[in-house]
């Protein structure tokens, strides 16, 4: 990779390293765990950190409390909205809650039906709508200027990525240094900030994102250097629905990510079960890319010392129960 010019990046591990101070007593430190399966199976030896034990299910739950907690009085009065598929409605309806903050949420129609109810669980007014016939962020946009609401978004939001960069900084913490780090993509706040953690805590560590096929533009975008846009992709992993990389997170993809690579539904599918019956542990699918990415060899990771963010658990079961049978 050629030299990064940090002071043109739009957040910095200091802002990553605050974050982490804001959380203190308010996020959970999710665990790592290991298995010598996996060790077994890949030639690697993977660290994985559990974000599906986060609050509210999920690493969001750290961007959007770092987030709103530096709003000021007035916002904070005010209130603020957010679009999401489901994992960011519920941290942002969560840390809300938490922060005495009143939580606007737009979800699309075909949300799985468990982020719906637990992001109204958490207090959040949600609004639904039809992702075939509006631009959530233009529908976004206009309720929050008719209420006067303050906007924050799944990812191209600087406290936001600084705060999802609290996963790696963790997890470098917990185990040192890596040789490669595997993380989940959607629209890339978590990928970016956990790629200013490892470039900070273990500068040797090649930091790859990984999407669904069906929804490659970050994956596009990095390999041609020009920013690739997808419209509502066909796939099983919906927080990795996004159209496209932000403003924001494509200048850190393109100076701080070393790869990017890429599992189809029915990969991703097997490596969700698998986990979920060789690890114990739920997880949701785009919780799983990361991991799919090791465990189906996507890479010749034998010999390394692999970390692999698993970023949520937020899963339907009755959906996953039809998914098993029919698979």
């Amino acid at each position: 990779m050629p030299p990064i010019d940090y002071a043109a990046l739009p957040v910095t591990y200091a802002d990553v390293a605050a974050a982490a101070t804001r959380l203190e007593g308010h996020a959970h430190r999710t665990p790592v765990i290991t298995s010598s399966t996996v060790d077994a199976r890949t030639g690697a030896t993977a660290f994985f950190k559990c974000e599906n034990f986060q609050r509210m299910g999920a690493f969001k739950f750290r961007g959007a409390f770092n987030a709103l907690s530096q709003l000021n009085a007035a916002e904070r009065t005010r209130g603020v909205l957010a679009y999401s598929s489901g994992n960011h409605a519920q941290a942002v309806a969560l840390a809300g809650r938490m922060l005495g903050i009143p939580t606007v949420i737009v979800m699309p129609m075909d949300a799985p039906p468990v982020k719906v109810q637990a992001t109204r669980a958490y207090g959040a007014e949600v609004i639904l709508y039809d992702k075939h016939q509006v631009v959530r962020e233009q529908f976004a946009a206009e309720i929050a200027q008719q209420r006067g609401l303050v906007v924050v978004p799944p990812y191209d939001h600087q406290h936001v990525i600084a705060g999802q960069g609290t996963a790696a900084k963790e997890l470098f913490d917990a185990v040192g240094a890596l040789d490669y780090l595997l993380v989940c993509c959607g629209g890339a706040g978590l990928l970016s900030g956990c790629a200013l953690a490892a470039h900070a805590l273990s500068p040797q560590c090649k930091v790859i994102g990984v999407e669904p096929a069906a929804g490659d533009d970050a994956t596009r975008t990095f390999h041609t250097g020009t920013l690739q846009t997808v419209h509502n992709p066909d796939t099983i992993a919906d927080g990795a629905r996004t159209p496209s990389l932000g403003t924001l997170t494509f200048p850190l993809v393109m100076n701080l990510v070393h790869d990017m690579l890429t599992v189809d539904d029915t990969e991703l599918l097997r490596t969700m079960f698998w986990l979920w019956e060789r690890l114990k542990i739920v997880v949701e699918p785009t919780g799983a890319l990361a991991a799919a990415a090791l465990l189906e060899a996507k890479r010749d990771f034998r010999g390394a010392r692999v970390g692999v963010i698993i970023s949520g658990g937020n899963v339907d079961l009755r959906w996953a129960a039809h998914a098993l049978i029919n698979n």
